[in-house]
Formats: C-alpha cells, structure tokens, sequence
C-alpha cells in the first residue's frame, strides 16, 4: 500500500497549490546572441571556479559542486570562526593561549606536517597565532585556537558545521580545525569561494593578514605559503592547501581596476599547475568580461502569488542594482527567473525576503541574488479567501491531471 501523507491519514486533504515556483523573465536588452564564454577556457585541474566579488557573478566553473579534501582549505573555515570570536570581543588579540599537549603532538614539531613550532605549555598571544595559522599554516596554532574558542577542537568542530550550515554552505563537512587528513572531511569549490568572499567582506581588517609575506616564531621564519602574493599583480590572499588525497588546493583573490576575483582551484597535480592554472584562470577573468546592468535597484521583477491576501499577488524587487559580468564581444543567452516557495502566505511585509532571482548565462547559474516583497499585502475578507482557496485547489488539481503519465 503506498504511504500517506500525515495530512491524507488524519483524514485532511493536502492543499495542492503550495509547491516551488518559478518565474521566468524577459530580458528586453539581455537577450544577446553569442558563444559561451566558458568554453574559451579550459583548465587541467579537477575542478575549480571563478567568480567576481562585486557582483558575484560566476565566470567560470568546472565541476565546482563535487566534493572534495579541502586539505588547510579548511582552515579558512577555523579563522572566520577566529574572526567573529574577535570581532565580538570574546577573543582578544592580545589574550595569552596555553599550548596544549594535543595540539603541540598533532599540530607541531612531533606531527610532522605544517608547524608554526609553538613550544608544549608556552604562552602565545592570539595574534601570534593568528599569524601561525594563516601565514604558516601551522596546525598546531590551528587546533590551539580552536581549543581557546570552544575549550575542545571536537567542540570546535561542531562549530565549525554549524557555521558552514549559517553561511549557507550545505554541502560541507569539516572534522577537525586543520584540515588534516579525514575520509569525512569534504567541502566543493563553490563552497571554498563562498566561504573565502564571506572573510573578505566581513573581516577586512583581518583579512589583511592573508597578505603579509611571512612570519618568525621560535626564531624560525617561514614564508608564506600562497605562490600569488607577489608573483601576481593585485593578489592579496588567501589560502593553500595539500594532502595526499586531495592534491594540491588553493584559494586566491586578487584586485585589479577596482574589480575583486576570487579563485579555487582542486586537485592539481603539482605545486607548479596549481599556481599556472590559478594564475591562467585569474588573467583571463580580468581580461574576457565586461560588467553590464541587468535590474535597477526599485524596478520591480515580477508579481509573487499570495495565498489568502488582499491582494492576489505581491511585487517583488531585488533591492540593489543588479549587474552581470558577460563576455566581451560576445554574448551567451542571459535568461532569469524568480524561485520561490508559494504561494505565499499573507500577510506579507514590505521587505521581507520572498525567494531567489537567478539569472543564467547559457546553462550556467551566473549569478542568485534574493528578491524581498516591494508592497505590503494584508489578510484578506473572508470571500477573497474562499476564492483563492478554489482557484489554489482547481490549479492545484490540474497540474495534478498534468502531471500524471
């Protein structure tokens, strides 16, 4: 027998209407005909992805949802914990942290893997390793500084997942405060971008770390790990990575003319390709697009259906300018449309979020930005509602009728 709904056994019919919607909009002056941009470029590593920090536009991606070993990709996860924990002044830069004998065995000199060389039972000012953690990608000033947050790296960890889940990276999974090697450990590297435009915005002050050169601690100075930073007009940060599983990773930005890239590159082969192809991937983002206007901040991008309102519908907007970088002297097809969870309920409040606008270049997602309600819809009379009632279950039935084989 097949299972019921829990509405369908207590005896209620499920209201049909209420599934995910889609809004397809016309572009007057998008609707450009030309090759896809994507397929000028081609890079040997596993995967990687390309976006534009101003109007975080995705230029380019090549098998960007995969999961994969971040390798000390995960410590940019760790150090955005690190950042909000100073930001909210539970964390002060000069705050003095107890090097434990787990992260001097796991992290430093006995670990044999990236070190900042702390000393077991040493103090150490949290800027110290801070800088241990970023410039060094010492392990051992990783876990330390997990356990100063959370008193465990496990409870640390927990954290960390729970941070990924509030930024809105689904999809990965982090087991320790290193990136050490962990068969549970995943991230893709569209998450790896986000995460990386999420420090960059949020923590600037602190970002600037990701800059500096190198480091000395315990009289041994280390460079900087990042191939960009200097070799790569406008690179500014932020992270590499490797472990035998995963290759050799990094995630690098760089700002030219005013314009923000960030880079993710999975999976090279060698030191060598991961920074050719970083710096093939950047030089061709700067070089191959040009930044167009799709939406004005107040033009209104569609009518949202609206379940027992006043109003049948509600306007919505995105609330900003809207801009795409498309390709120069090209054009692939730009199309866009509106998705969202409805109807929606009323009563609905002038800025409240409502769905997502997505715009594609070709069969690429270049770009999602939210929509918010641009009017306010009250609760309808009761004939209002009885009449969007039928209408809801009469549409609801014939999509039903459709539907079937």
């Amino acid at each position: 027998m097949q299972g019921k709904t829990r509405a369908e056994r207590n005896g209620r019919q499920r209201r049909p209407g209420w599934r995910r919607w889609a809004i397809a909009l016309a572009f007057a002056t998008l609707a450009l005909s030309t090759a896809k941009a994507q397929d000028a470029f081609q890079t040997t590593v596993r995967n990687a992805i390309l976006i534009d920090v101003g109007t975080e536009s995705v230029l380019f991606e090549k098998a960007a949802d995969e999961l994969q070993a971040p390798a000390s990709l995960a410590k940019l996860m760790t150090m955005s914990i690190v950042f909000e924990e100073m930001r909210q002044g539970r964390l002060p830069l000069d705050q003095e942290v107890v090097i434990s004998t787990d992260a001097w065995r796991r992290g430093g000199a006995p670990s044999r893997t990236s070190s900042m060389y702390v000393a077991v039972n040493s103090r150490v000012r949290v800027q110290d390793l801070l800088r241990g953690a970023i410039i060094q990608s010492g392990n051992d000033a990783s876990i330390a500084l997990a356990e100063a947050i959370s008193g465990t790296e496990a409870n640390f960890v927990v954290l960390m997942n729970k941070r990924a889940r509030d930024l809105g990276l689904v999809r990965s999974v982090f087991r320790n405060a290193t990136g050490l090697p962990d068969p549970d450990q995943r991230m893709t590297a569209r998450e790896v971008a986000r995460l990386a435009e999420h420090i960059i915005k949020t923590f600037p002050e602190q970002y600037a770390v990701y800059a500096e050169r190198e480091f000395t601690w315990n009289n041994i100075r280390q460079q900087n790990r990042n191939p960009l930073l200097g070799t790569y007009n406008g690179a500014d940060g932020l992270k590499t990575g490797y472990i035998e599983e995963a290759g050799f990773n990094l995630a690098g930005s760089a700002v030219q003319s005013n314009q923000r890239l960030i880079v993710v590159v999975l999976g090279a082969r060698s030191l060598q390709e991961r920074t050719n192809e970083a710096r093939k991937l950047l030089d061709w983002g700067f070089r191959s697009f040009e930044l167009r206007d799709l939406f004005a901040e107040s033009e209104t991008l569609g009518d949202v259906r609206v379940f027992g309102g006043a109003s049948a519908t509600v306007p919505v907007t995105a609330g900003k300018l809207v801009r795409l970088l498309l390709p120069r002297g090209q054009s692939d097809r730009v199309s866009a449309q509106i998705v969202y969870q409805g109807p929606v309920k009323a009563p609905v409040r002038q800025g409240t979020e409502i769905g997502k606008l997505r715009v594609m270049r070709g069969a690429q997602l270049a770009l999602e930005v939210p929509v918010y309600a641009a009017a306010d819809v009250e609760v309808g009379s009761l004939s209002q509602r009885a009449m969007q009632g039928a209408w809801e279950a009469a549409s609801g039935w014939l999509r039903s009728g459709i539907a079937r084989p």
